[in-house]
């Protein structure tokens, strides 16, 4: 895993890049929060969706919302870029849709999109 530092509107986030999943588990998504933090000095981190396990897409595993929750207890944002466009289930579109309105948890189709929602 590599960790590229990304400042836009003096604003600094943590883009996550790796040829594998980096986060399969809370524990591994609390890492790579604390590698930001420690490496880059942010607790924004974008991430595209091929580093995180399959398992957090489908919510009925209850996987998205303990490294969510985690997140958000260590203070961290995250926005998860990809293509979504597979994905049927209603409650994860709704789930995607409620969270791009708050202001910790985006999905976003690009990279640049990600990053845009974590720096504004």
């Amino acid at each position: 895993m590599e960790i590229k530092r990304v400042e836009k509107n003096n604003i600094v986030c943590a883009v996550v890049q790796s040829n594998d999943v980096v986060i399969s588990d809370p524990q591994s998504a609390l890492e790579v929060l604390m590698t930001a933090n420690y490496e880059i000095g942010t607790n924004k981190i974008v991430i595209d969706k091929k580093l995180v396990a399959e398992d957090f897409f489908i919510l009925s595993t209850g996987l998205a919302g303990e490294i969510l929750q985690k997140y958000i207890n260590y203070g961290g944002r995250i926005a998860i870029f990809g293509d979504y466009s597979r994905y049927t289930s209603k409650p994860l579109h709704d789930f995607m849709y409620e969270s791009n309105k708050g202001k910790d948890v985006f999905f976003a189709a690009t990279e640049s999109e990600a990053i845009d929602k974590l720096t504004c």
